[in-house]
């Protein structure tokens, strides 16, 4: 048995705290998605969980996969299939991000799940991180390893922003601060303690299914498969949940973080089919360990055709380190998968930082 220092013990510590009726919210006006009086099958008393896959991995599973005790998986690129790591940054084509289409989708690519949407004259935000390393204490955790696509200060003004759940790379609080109050949150249910504490009192709180009205686009918190927690004690206290904004050019997916279940063909069902997807593909190996709350690509490429989404976009990789596949190997395995499916390249895209698309 290999032998641990504190401070090496101290390191996983922090990191496994990363990885793992109508009702009026200020003047937005929330239609709930669960009729009153129903009991809700994702949520107890005192917490939240998944619906299809309830597998949990405790500290100990964490420890065993982080100390080397469980025998390496076989990686789906090969040895000579790798590449070394170069984030692809583009400079940012401000005319288009400062002046765009309001009849059309315009997304840009920041960096890990944050997204700058742009449609209907509104500018919104997927999962803002702006830092430069994502830890509950500053300067210790995971560090930045591309820069975000925009700056933070050469962002355009931001109406809304959509938060899936509240873990150091979906939810930070450098960036939060400096959006500050004016811009509107819609947020999982349970959330809204975190960003009153922070003195941030615009937000709309949502279970899965409640529906929102805002500035003419219709807002619907749907499931994901995932968990949640900031600290040891609060695990799965708040709410997890992807996003999907029905405008006039089409519905906008934006799944969070999230493993690969029935929920997809669920959010379909009772939606439609998606315009546009975006989709994790990173942070997925051990796959033991991170099958339940991870997607890889072959699970992307499956949500893909669940949501019968025309485009899909990837996510969730390149930025943050936070696994052990290496951060060149997901497009890689996405573009083995989709040849093997006969997909088209067009129909599900990797963005360089920074890069900006037009969808009609």
């Amino acid at each position: 048995m290999r032998k641990i220092n504190q401070f090496t013990i101290f390191i996983i510590f922090l990191a496994a705290l990363l990885v793992g009726g109508c009702s009026t919210t200020g003047n937005t006006v929330v239609e709930k998605g669960t009729p009153q009086g129903a009991p809700p099958t994702h949520q107890t008393k005192n917490d939240f969980g998944n619906i299809y896959d309830k597998t949990e991995h405790g500290l100990g599973d964490y420890l065993r996969w982080k100390l080397g005790y469980l025998p390496d998986e076989e990686p789906p690129i090969t040895p000579a299939q790798k590449i070394p790591y170069v984030p692809d940054v583009v400079t940012p084509d401000y005319k288009l991000i400062y002046h765009p289409d309001p009849a059309k989708i315009q997304i840009t690519w920041i960096g890990h799940a944050t997204f700058l949407i742009q449609i209907e004259g509104l500018n919104i935000l997927t999962d803002p991180v702006f830092s430069s390393s994502i830890s509950p204490v500053g300067g210790i955790g995971y560090k930045r390893r591309s820069p975000p696509g925009i700056p933070f200060d050469r962002l355009p003004p931001i109406d809304a922003v959509i938060i899936s759940h509240n873990h150091y790379d979906h939810l930070d609080l450098y960036t939060v601060k400096k959006l500050g109050n004016k811009t509107k949150y819609f947020i999982p249910l349970k959330l809204g303690q975190w960003f009153r504490d922070e003195k941030i009192t615009n937000y709309v709180e949502m279970d899965w299914w409640d529906t929102a009205m805002f500035e003419g686009i219709r807002i619907v918190c749907v499931p994901s498969q995932h968990f949640s927690g900031r600290t040891v004690r609060d695990r799965n206290k708040t709410l997890w949940a992807g996003w999907v904004l029905e405008t006039q050019r089409g519905k906008i997916f934006f799944a969070g973080d999230t493993g690969y279940s029935p929920h997809f063909k669920e959010i379909r069902e009772k939606l439609g089919p998606m315009r546009l997807a975006l989709l994790p593909i990173g942070g997925y190996r051990p796959r033991w360990f991170m099958k339940t709350i991870h997607m890889d690509p072959p699970d992307a490429v499956a949500a893909h055709k669940d949501l019968q989404a025309k485009q899909s976009i990837a996510m969730h990789w390149g930025t943050f380190h936070l696994t052990d596949e290496p951060l060149s190997e997901p497009p890689l395995y996405l573009k083995k998968v989709m040849k093997e499916a006969s997909m088209t390249d067009d129909s599900f895209i990797v963005m360089k930082f920074g890069e900006t698309r037009i969808f009609e």
